[in-house]
């Protein structure tokens, strides 16, 4: 008998009670009783009602591996706070399958799901997100940089409905450092870089400041296209340039197989931002540990669930970093790594 029958033969009975009884047979302690009995009744079916509805979290990719991998990253985390997909959550996971024109109709289904949260996986997917709603609560694994490209207001309060992760915080000045003390007398070296965002220009802007102080010449090697970037290669190549720092963006890191078969096609030493690019048989990286912008976009998450506004929950920077050496690519272009650099690698494949 559900709460709704059960309620309606309690109040029954007690009609019958009183018409046998008569007005002057009321007892106002059965009055009470039976008001309290009915109270708590209700309470107990709002209570059932509210534990029946679980979260809907939705998660949105462009990139087929990165989304996979983000997607493994979130369950794990999710996992870690208790949550059983299923049960405490359900879970929604849409990529646009390297199409980022798509992001604006798989955001609208999403949102047609009734989602109660959005994560997204990096900049043009939160632009994407914070075009089609103002009311659900999104959260970035990257945010690239989100106050200059309007995502937020600020840092410390973001306003709105967007707050999560950001890798604002330049290392191209490592990764160059890094390039110049690994190839004796190195002089200049090429950009692989992507200008599609404001972050991005940001980068490249990163990139000179920090070769004026280390005395290197840069060369751009802004990419446009798939089909374009053996012929920037060649060009980097009869510029000079003696060694590759790869900034990120949407195409080069949908490629990042290629891109590392081309470095080593030209002999180019090349330094990554991601570690993705050595596993796919690049030369170094150096950059943000990778699952933990997961872990903090979980527990974000979770802040969000139990009612703390996305507008008050600060967006958070990389505070691990990880630096990997590949011996196969580097003696795939006849590189010997110094030991001094090699002894601060924290893995080196071999």
């Amino acid at each position: 008998m559900n709460e709704k029958s059960w309620l309606r033969d309690l109040i029954l009975r007690s009609d019958n009670r009183k018409s046998k009884s008569g007005p002057a047979d009321e007892n106002p302690k059965w009055s009470k009783l039976f008001a309290l009995v009915i109270a708590l009744a209700l309470c107990g079916a709002a209570q059932a009602q509210q534990q029946s509805k679980i979260p809907k979290i939705g998660y949105l990719g462009v990139r087929p591996d990165d989304s996979s991998a983000g997607v493994e990253f979130l369950q794990r985390e999710f996992r870690a706070l208790g949550y059983v997909e299923g049960k405490t959550y359900t879970f929604e996971y849409r990529n646009a399958e390297n199409q980022p024109d798509r992001l604006p109709a798989l955001v609208n289904d999403l949102i047609r799901l009734k989602v109660d949260v959005l994560i997204v996986a990096a900049p043009s997917e939160a632009r994407a997100a914070k075009n089609a709603t103002k009311n659900i609560p999104i959260v970035g694994a990257n945010l690239g940089d989100p106050v200059t490209s309007g995502l937020v207001e600020s840092f410390a309060r973001p306003g709105g409905n967007i707050t999560g992760f950001s890798n604002i915080g330049s290392l191209a000045g490592k990764r160059l450092e890094l390039l110049k003390e690994t190839i004796p007398k190195l002089a200049r070296v090429a950009v692989l870089w992507q200008l599609t965002t404001t972050s991005a220009s940001q980068g490249w802007n990163d990139h000179q400041i920090v070769a004026q102080q280390l005395g290197l010449q840069l060369y751009s090697m802004e990419v446009k296209s798939t089909d374009k970037l053996d012929n920037v290669f060649k060009e980097a190549i009869k510029a000079g340039s003696r060694a590759l720092a790869v900034s990120l963006g949407p195409l080069i890191n949908s490629n990042q197989k290629q891109i590392a078969e081309l470095a080593a096609k030209y002999r180019l030493p090349a330094a990554y931002a991601r570690r993705e690019f050595v596993d796919n048989g690049g030369l170094m990286s150096y950059g943000g540990d990778r699952s933990e912008p997961f872990k903090r976009v979980v527990v974000m998450v979770d802040k969000i669930l139990k009612g703390t506004n996305p507008a008050d929950i600060p967006v958070e920077q990389p505070t691990k970093f990880e630096f990997i050496i590949n011996l196969k690519a580097a003696k795939q272009i006849g590189l010997t790594i110094p030991p001094n650099v090699l002894a601060r690698a924290d893995k080196v494949i071999r």
